[in-house]
């Protein structure tokens, strides 16, 4: 079986050490993270973590039931297959002079980005998207010479309501 990039989503209590917990699980199974993002989820004292890892569907399910057995984890669920939205930020710094303003600014106009800093020597470009259209726009900015790029990692969620009514907590012995 071919390794595959996967996403995984998991609802974490908002708590000091459960993304070292979770980045720990993964180094401890030889799983390279390619990004991670966490943040506040709409629920207060839960967090939303996206996770992007290559790996087998097998393996990639054996650490996901890895991840829902930590004590800390709401939920974990692998959206690989599912419908989804999904979206990075990057912020581009690239070298820019008076000649060559104009052609940048237009490129990232294409794009629908935008400019959020200017300097005589730069200009820092914001982009949300997929990964392929982050991609593009470095690959064109290129020739102008970056100077820093910075990523925030895929952060992503399903369409639509997938179980309505379905609770998002664990139900525990008592609850049941």
């Amino acid at each position: 079986m071919a390794a595959t990039k996967h996403t995984l989503v998991a609802l974490v209590e908002d708590r000091p050490g459960v993304l070292n917990r979770v980045a720990s699980l993964f180094r401890r199974r030889g799983f390279n993270i390619q990004s991670i993002t966490v943040g506040h989820s709409e629920t207060a004292g839960i967090s939303r973590m996206t996770i992007v890892a290559d790996g087998t569907n097998t393996s990639v399910e054996q650490v996901r039931k890895q991840l829902d057995k930590l004590v800390e984890t709401i939920k974990v669920s692998d959206i690989t297959a599912e419908d989804r939205v999904e979206r990075e930020l990057a912020l581009i710094k690239v070298k820019s002079t008076s000649a060559t303003r104009g052609e940048i600014i237009q490129i990232v106009d294409v794009f629908r980005a935008n400019i959020v800093d200017v300097a005589l020597d730069s200009l820092t470009v914001e982009v949300t998207g997929d990964e392929n259209k982050m991609n593009s726009l470095l690959n064109l900015l290129q020739a102008f010479g970056i100077k820093e790029v910075c990523r925030t990692g895929k952060i992503a969620m399903t369409r639509g309501i997938v179980n309505p009514g379905e609770s998002s907590r664990k139900q525990t012995a008592s609850e049941e």
